[in-house]
């Protein structure tokens, strides 16, 4: 069980989704609003804002949230100013952590994160050290029981996606973020339901990690993403099954 792809489905066994429902929507308002403002009001012609409206869709927040979270990032109501920020460092064992953040204050951010890694055996690294073991790509999850492996690798490589991975419970297609939204679509009009659509960051490798740092490392990925700033954690370990089994 490896990095951020599989970071959902810990969180899922855990029970924290549920739990942090408040938060999940403070940070999908705060990317819809960014979004909004750098891209435009437009979904249509803003592919990240269409992505942040469909999580949030997928999270069932409200319209009216939604819509005005937009009018704040296109200037129609006032809000706070948000300006994405990114952190790098390391875990414990030495794993590589690439954090992404949307703040009104960069000196309070970068602080409770260097807190949060120091608390659980990890440090602070520079601008560079460890974002170089990671590739952005787009990433759509499918529930197993909702669509065959052979079809939806048929509607995906002829969207333009790069691969398909068993994921436990999921198909996950791998893609270029550029043609994100074209799987999803061809997916979508399949009729096949989708878990999750996202943009992310793969590692290149991955750290395994015994029982005593997995833990550790599985607080601090708790702790980082409940930081109010943090949008996204991303990291390379690596857990064997049976360990993930005795720590959830």
């Amino acid at each position: 069980m490896s990095g951020h792809n599989k970071w959902s489905s810990i969180k899922h066994k855990k029970g924290a989704a549920d739990a942090k429902r408040g938060k999940i929507f403070t940070k999908l308002i705060r990317e819809i609003t960014v979004a909004a403002r750098e891209g435009g009001g437009d979904a249509d012609g803003n592919p990240r804002l269409r992505t942040a409206i469909a999580a949030a869709k997928a999270e069932n927040m409200p319209k009216d949230n939604i819509e005005r979270a937009i009018k704040k990032g296109t200037g129609e109501l006032e809000g706070s100013s948000y300006e994405e920020a990114y952190y790098e460092g390391y875990g414990p064992g030495g794993v590589a952590i690439l954090i992404e953040s949307l703040t009104d204050n960069r000196n309070r951010t970068v602080s409770e994160i260097r807190h949060l890694l120091t608390k659980y055996n990890g440090s602070m690294g520079e601008a560079g050290c460890v974002s170089w073991m990671f590739e952005k790509k787009g990433m759509v999850s499918v529930d197993k029981n909702a669509a065959e492996e052979d079809r939806l690798m048929e509607l995906a490589l002829e969207a333009g996606a790069d691969d398909i991975q068993d994921n436990e419970d999921e198909w996950t297609v791998i893609s270029d973020p550029s043609v994100l939204e074209d799987v999803r679509s061809a997916v979508e009009a399949a009729g096949i339901p989708i878990a999750q659509a996202e943009i992310t960051m793969i590692p290149q490798n991955t750290i395994k990690l015994d029982k005593e740092k997995a833990e550790k490392m599985l607080k601090l990925m708790d702790m980082l993403e409940d930081q109010d700033d943090v949008q996204n954690v991303y990291a390379n370990f690596d857990i064997d099954d049976q360990i993930m089994e005795a720590l959830t």
